[in-house]
């Protein structure tokens, strides 16, 4: 069982930037694959980024690559999410996710039913 609780969402204007971050609860962390989603009003879950065990192999989604940055902290059970450069359209909630199996197709971490646990979420608005 992992626990997952998300913060550092807010209100900020495009161009700005936020660090989401995810602390989980347990020993195990390190065993898991760690994954940002986010959902915004009226639309499907959709995947952000992901970060493998070690926190050396990332995976971003192209509508946020080359502004958002995931990372991990193993020793503070804790993974991260950088966010630059943000656009009206990052507005959602964004949630953090952990999954215990891999796989080598990365498309396997887009989708949100291969994640084992998630948090409670944190709502970030990006203001135009």
């Amino acid at each position: 069982q992992v626990n997952l609780v998300e913060s550092g969402g807010g209100l900020v204007q495009a161009g700005g930037s936020l660090r989401l971050s995810c602390a989980a609860s347990g020993r195990t962390f390190s065993s898991y694959y760690m994954g940002w989603f986010r959902q915004a009003p009226g639309k499907e879950r959709e995947f952000v980024a992901t970060t493998s065990r070690s926190g050396g192999w990332t995976y971003y989604a192209d509508s946020v690559k080359g502004r958002f940055t995931i990372s991990r902290d193993n020793a503070k059970n804790t993974v991260y999410l950088q966010m630059n450069s943000l656009k009206p359209e990052d507005t959602a909630v964004y949630y953090c996710a952990a999954t215990i199996t891999t796989s080598s197709s990365r498309t396997y971490y887009d989708l949100p039913g291969n994640y084992n646990y998630w948090g409670q979420g944190t709502q970030v608005t990006v203001s135009s």
